[in-house]
């Protein structure tokens, strides 16, 4: 097995860049439905999950929240996040069940917030957090087969098979 490397997160557009069929699986994955599930830490570093619109725009994934909401407030003292893709309305998830997890950085440039305004019309006063990530996961059946496909910055996509 090969060691790990450590690179630093990267922006959607960069996990893109680097592997561009993964990356749009996963964003398909995401937009099959509104809603999420996200993970963040309480100040006692225990997990907080609640419920999240995700929104692909501006070649970021970005993060829309409430002012002052928990899960804003968990993110701007703990940036760390893990983002679940609604699995749907039954057991089947043919389009496999999908995560990203990294760091959430709070997007306070003025022409951003008013390009994002523009463009997505959010209910204001809100926070916006861009998502730097450090791993992709995609968990999916291939006839008797468990495929998992996982991705680092750094590092090459790696598909393992299980039966």
């Amino acid at each position: 097995m090969a060691p790990m490397t450590s690179s630093a997160p990267l922006s959607w557009s960069g996990f893109a860049a680097a592997e561009p069929v993964f990356a749009d699986t996963v964003r398909r994955r995401f937009q099959l439905y509104k809603h999420h599930v996200l993970a963040t830490l309480r100040a006692d570093g225990s997990p907080r999950i609640t419920g999240l619109e995700a929104d692909f725009r501006f070649g970021e994934l970005l993060l829309g929240m409430m002012p002052d909401s928990r899960k804003a407030l968990d993110l701007r003292r703990d940036a760390r996040f893990a983002l679940h893709a609604n699995p749907g309305p039954d057991a089947e998830m043919n389009d496999g069940d999908v995560r990203v997890s990294g760091r959430a950085v709070e997007v306070t440039d003025p022409e951003f917030l008013a390009r994002f305004v523009k463009d997505a019309t959010p209910p204001e006063p809100f926070h916006l957090f861009r998502a730097e990530l450090t791993e992709a996961v995609r968990i999916g059946l291939d006839g008797d087969f468990l495929v998992v496909q996982s991705w680092r910055p750094g590092q090459p996509l790696r598909t393992a098979r299980r039966k």
